[in-house]
């Protein structure tokens, strides 16, 4: 068998030692030296141990202070599937309502916004051709925890109903069904995740710490004719959000 990478046994003895409560919710941990020194290991192994454990919730960081133990509470399970596509309504409010909260959302759009050069190549448009952007919050149990900035090209949508995506007898339905009103069939969705570190925008908005761990997804919608209808940029807090991929398997 493989050996255990050395992060992963930190983080692993660490986990057990808080379970233990020999640290308890907002002790704060000694530094990554001290814990160094203790385990054997560089202070990059620790610094990737606890980067793992605040990512699930377990400890937090403080900018300019340390780390320390964190408050234990409940992730939010988001599904991502075809499934919750395909059953109508709103996928979020869908997961939500699965986990016993009331799942809602704001937004801003605006009608007439250039295309940037990587949303224009995501969308197969040229660069400054006009979209609809729309801004998402949504919120669970009126807690904020995850960000969405949608892009749609405005020469698919202008002139039709659907043109504004919270606005019009469709809002709020999605861009599955709000395409299918015009005509529009959706075959697939590409997702690229990636994590990364949040702005201090984004921690701001999300009510977590700046710099902590989130899962930015870029995800775009394409036509069963190959043509790119929404992309959008979608950011999960890691230590709020338990991201789950549900991968059908055909018979």
């Amino acid at each position: 068998m493989r050996q255990q990478p050395p992060y992963l046994r930190v983080a692993e003895v660490l986990q057990e030692r808080i379970a233990r409560q020999e640290w308890s919710p907002g002790d704060r941990l000694p530094s990554r030296s001290e814990l160094g020194e203790e385990f054997g290991v560089g202070d990059n192994v620790v610094r990737r141990a606890q980067e793992l454990l605040i990512s699930q919730g377990i400890l937090e960081g403080r900018a300019g202070s340390g780390t320390y133990v964190a408050t234990p509470r409940e992730r939010v399970r988001l599904v991502r599937s075809r499934a919750r596509e395909e059953r109508g309504g709103s996928p979020f409010q869908a997961d939500m309502a699965g986990i016993g909260r009331r799942g809602t959302w704001e937004s801003r759009t605006d009608a007439k916004v250039p295309a940037p050069a990587e949303i224009a190549a995501r969308l197969g448009i040229a660069e400054g051709e006009p979209c609809v952007r729309t801004v998402y919050e949504f919120l669970a149990d009126r807690k904020p925890v995850q960000l969405s900035t949608s892009w749609e090209p405005r020469s698919i949508t202008a002139g039709t109903i659907v043109v504004l995506p919270e606005g019009g007898p469709h809002a709020g339905a999605g861009v599955v069904n709000r395409m299918a009103e015009i005509g529009i069939t959706i075959s697939h969705a590409v997702e690229v995740p990636e994590p990364r570190h949040a702005t201090d925008e984004e921690a701001t908005i999300l009510g977590i710490q700046r710099s902590a761990l989130v899962t930015h997804i870029r995800r775009t919608y394409v036509s069963d004719d190959g043509q790119a209808v929404e992309t959008a940029d979608i950011v999960i807090p890691a230590a709020m959000c338990e991201l789950v991929y549900e991968v059908p398997i055909n018979p």
